[in-house]
């Protein structure tokens, strides 16, 4: 099959989204990343537009890139001035870089009220700047902005500016649909008329205002386009730029292509297609949706029974691609939807081999469909879940059991915030004491100052993600809660749930659940 190639501009067009701002060594991680996935250019910027990328082209120069080429961004001359003296061109000139994006007019409507110039004046400053930049040795990619729709508007003008672009010696054509407004059908059919005319590589650049701009890259590449922009996790202007997260499985697994300029297998190449999505939504402080295709952490995630129990058996009855192609992994989800076959794979993940006729299997599952009747919620609160088929099995799950507590919080002109707590650990009764910067804090403290009385091993135990969902948000103040924590020993992970309308009650019962979790664990796996 044919190539495609890639265009990643998370670090210009994706660094225009609204409330985002990478820094310059963020910039740079993101570029080693996409360098190691193998996309074929790395669009680092606009060199003209603020001193942060003009370092970055400077400070790239000192990564030992393998596969990737980097670009610079800008824009046709100014009307009127010499592109000799155009201070966009000889920016990209400056950044020292063997590629340059030029992006340029091609709808009369820009032409004529944006920059307020002939359609002759603009057609020539397309042909001289693109000139100017080849005369340098450059490879130029020509991005024909707001190109569908200056050819639904206008199409023998729309078709003129990429004659012309492609006459000064452009490697690449882009067409642009910068507004994100047209369909699949329209971007397909003019696609393919742009092919009878052009011939020089055509690409695509999409926005997401509809929610098309994956499908919109799609349907261009089987009109012909074999040159895709985009971003990680689709970030960019407004609604965002076409996500690559979401065009490269399908381009690779479903459509066939040779995508991506490493040597690995195709069943190898994105095997760090989520650590790289991760990564880039960690910088951007945009969090990565759970349900986000391919990479997000529900992606392959299962929760009816039927759908469990079929998985279990053939994962292709519901997935749709192996998850581990793109760095994911399948999960079954126990709640009160959930069959004997999810209760039977968790056990297995604690070194338990159930039957699904053994009594514990349908003991557990009751219990948690009766919980979540009351307002619990079991989604990922794998150490609840193992603590409830532990009980249905008899172990004894009370080995922390709390005979009081209490919290005091006192602001004025001494602030103290502190919890007392007393334990019975094994039959013995132990106290503990806890100073925080709120009460689930000190509570949490002082339950930890109790049990590394009696049990220390549970000093590698820490929390990683403390999380509250109100229930009921008409009670008010008096509303019911769901916590939800995650721990972490430093070698496994694992998540306990509990609901209450007394938040720092859910607060403690999630925290022994938590802390007991790891004491069964630890016994189970000593004997």
């Amino acid at each position: 099959m044919d190539y495609i190639e890639i265009l990643d501009t998370t670090l210009r067009d994706g660094a225009q989204t609204t409330g985002l701002s990478f820094t310059l060594e963020e910039k740079l991680k993101i570029a080693e990343k996409l360098d190691e996935l193998g996309v074929d250019y790395i669009e680092g910027g606009w060199p003209a537009s603020n001193p942060k990328d003009y370092e970055f082209f400077r400070k790239i120069k000192d990564l030992a890139l393998t596969h990737s080429e980097i670009a610079a961004f800008g824009s046709t001359a100014k009307i009127g001035t010499p592109v000799k003296h155009d201070i966009s061109l000889n920016s990209i000139l400056d950044a020292d870089v063997s590629v340059a994006v030029l992006f340029g007019k091609s709808w009369t409507l820009h032409v004529k009220r944006v920059l307020k110039c002939s359609l002759e004046e603009n057609l020539e400053t397309i042909y001289n700047s693109i000139d100017y930049l080849k005369k340098h040795g450059l490879k130029v990619i020509f991005d024909a902005e707001h190109f569908f729709d200056g050819y639904l508007d206008d199409p023998s003008y729309a078709i003129e500016v990429l004659k012309t672009a492609e006459q000064a010696g452009a490697e690449v054509i882009v067409l642009a649909d910068t507004n994100g407004g047209n369909l699949p059908s329209t971007i397909a059919r003019i696609v393919s008329n742009v092919k009878t005319v052009i011939k020089k590589k055509i690409g695509i650049h999409t926005h997401n205002d509809s929610g098309l701009a994956v499908a919109n890259s799609l349907v261009s590449v089987e009109a012909g386009v074999r040159h895709i922009q985009g971003t990680i996790n689709g970030l960019g202007e407004r609604c965002g730029n076409a996500d690559l997260v979401q065009i490269l499985p399908p381009l690779i697994f479903k459509m066939g292509y040779n995508v991506l300029r490493t040597n690995l297998p195709r069943e190898e190449k994105l095997k760090k297609l989520r650590e790289i999505s991760t990564y880039v939504s960690e910088a951007s402080s945009i969090p990565l949706s759970p349900y986000h295709p391919y990479v997000g952490e529900y992606a392959f995630s299962h929760k009816g029974g039927v759908h469990i129990d079929a998985v279990l058996k053939e994962k292709k009855a519901y997935e749709h691609i192996d998850p581990a192609l793109v760095g994911n992994y399948t999960r079954l989800v126990v709640s009160d939807q959930a069959g004997r076959s999810a209760i039977i794979q968790e056990a297995s993940y604690i070194g338990l081999k159930l039957s699904k006729d053994h009594p514990a299997v349908e003991k557990a599952l009751q219990e948690i469909k009766e919980r979540e009747a009351k307002g619990y919620r079991f989604d990922n609160a794998t150490g609840s879940i193992r603590l409830t088929i532990l009980k249905a099995l008899g172990y004894n799950i009370d080995r922390l059991k709390v005979i009081s507590w209490r919290t005091f919080v006192e602001k004025g002109p001494t602030d103290r915030v502190e919890a007392v707590i007393t334990l019975q650990v094994d039959g013995d009764i132990v106290h503990g004491i806890g100073h925080g910067v709120g009460p689930v804090h000190a509570l949490d403290l002082a339950l930890r100052d109790a049990v590394l009385r009696r049990i220390p091993y549970l000093e590698s135990v820490r929390l990683i993600n403390y999380k509250v969902s109100v229930v009921d948000a008409g009670e008010g103040t008096g509303a019911a809660v769901r916590v939800f924590i995650e721990f972490t020993d430093g070698k496994s992970r694992w998540a306990c749930t509990a609901y209450s309308r007394n938040i720092l009650e859910a607060s403690l019962t999630a925290l022994i659940e938590g802390y007991t979790y790891k004491i069964l664990i630890h016994e189970i796996q000593t004997i």
